[in-house]
């Protein structure tokens, strides 16, 4: 299997599969003497992991991390970062029923026709369970990255939207409540909602916003490698993640060009940010904002029709702790590959110059 290994300079490889002993990755090209702080690394992680709220899967995993390499009295080495993070709240038990059938909007059935084979216990190395890799990579880039701030916070719940602008919100009401929204009003009405899709035994999708900011100029390339196209495969690599936009986004279609243009002012920042941070592939020091949309969760805990492995038409219904929304445990997710990104593209703009 191809495609386990993100980045070109900090590079992350992950490993493990959702029901499997352990999840786990390897980081290659963290520079040494980097002084980590291993508690920060932990809390993006509990904000990630499941059981956390009434309103996300109650899979019960302490989710600790486990470093194996890489590190010396604090700090990096600048060899390879093993970790591991080992499973300890399987129920295998709960997929057995889709052992021969595989669940409409799955990777099952593709996973199976692609390898001829497939773990069917909670999708394998095709579940959101990987993600939890990507978080502890994220937390240490974020670490690398002194100085730029990261924020991510979820926008938009089925039809109810936070009808504010990020430079309006406070980041620092975020973890003030299970949804991630820094609107507590908002984010009330998010939780009801989310409840209420629940107690149907449905599921209900919605959009995180990100928010970089600090950025220095000069970050990305201006052809194959732009910043905000290595952005978009970072969060299009995401589980569930079903569209990605900066800046003015699909809204700047309705502007005409004089209306859409970002004009100088004399100290080279920009009267408006519709460019999102990004001109031409490359960071120019204004703040990085971007979109990212999340379909609902596939599985669903009702009666549905699918086909099993001979092609025939069968009923079976969703078993099994899952999310009903995806989107309060997706934050960290998104600002670790945000990170991920920036910190790739921070240690190849060092090769730039002389």
């Amino acid at each position: 299997m191809a495609g386990n290994t993100f980045g070109r300079l900090f590079k992350l490889t992950t490993f493990g599969e959702s029901h499997g002993k352990a999840i786990g990755g390897i980081i290659d090209g963290c520079p040494a003497g980097l002084e980590l702080d291993l508690e920060k690394i932990q809390i993006e992680l509990d904000r990630r992991k499941p059981g956390q709220s009434a309103i996300v899967t109650q899979r019960k995993e302490p989710d600790t991390v486990e470093f194996f390499s890489g590190l010396f009295e604090g700090k990096t080495t600048g060899t390879p970062i093993g970790f591991a993070i080992f499973n300890t709240n399987q129920k295998s038990k709960d997929y057995s029923h889709i052992k021969d059938s595989y669940r409409p909007s799955h990777a099952d059935y593709v996973y199976d026709k692609k390898y001829g084979f497939r773990d069917y216990r909670g999708g394998g190395r095709s579940s959101a369970r990987e993600t939890a890799s990507r978080v502890v990579a994220g937390a240490i880039a974020k670490q690398l990255l002194s100085g730029v701030e990261i924020n991510a916070y979820v926008s938009q719940v089925g039809e109810i939207k936070l009808g504010k602008n990020y430079e309006e919100l406070d980041f620092s009401l975020i973890e003030s409540n299970p949804v991630r929204c820094p609107d507590p009003e908002t984010a009330g009405q998010m939780e009801d909602y989310i409840k209420k899709i629940k107690k149907e035994g449905d599921t209900i999708g919605g959009v995180i916003t990100g928010v970089i900011q600090n950025v220095p100029i000069g970050l990305g390339e201006p052809v194959f490698d732009k910043l905000h196209a290595k952005l978009g495969e970072s969060m299009l690599s995401i589980n569930a993640v079903k569209g990605f936009e900066y800046g003015s986004g699909f809204g700047g279609v309705l502007m005409k060009g004089s209306q859409h243009n970002d004009a100088f002012n004399p100290d080279g920042t920009t009267a408006t940010n519709r460019s999102g941070g990004v001109q031409g592939g490359i960071s120019n020091g204004m703040d990085i904002y971007f979109n990212v949309a999340f379909k609902p969760v596939a599985t669903v805990l009702q009666s549905y029709e699918t086909i099993n492995k001979e092609g025939e038409k069968v009923t079976t219904q969703g078993k099994g702790r899952h999310d009903p929304c995806v989107v309060p445990r997706a934050v960290p997710i998104v600002e670790a590959m945000a990170a991920l990104v920036l910190a790739d593209y921070h240690l190849l703009a060092r090769t730039n110059k002389i």
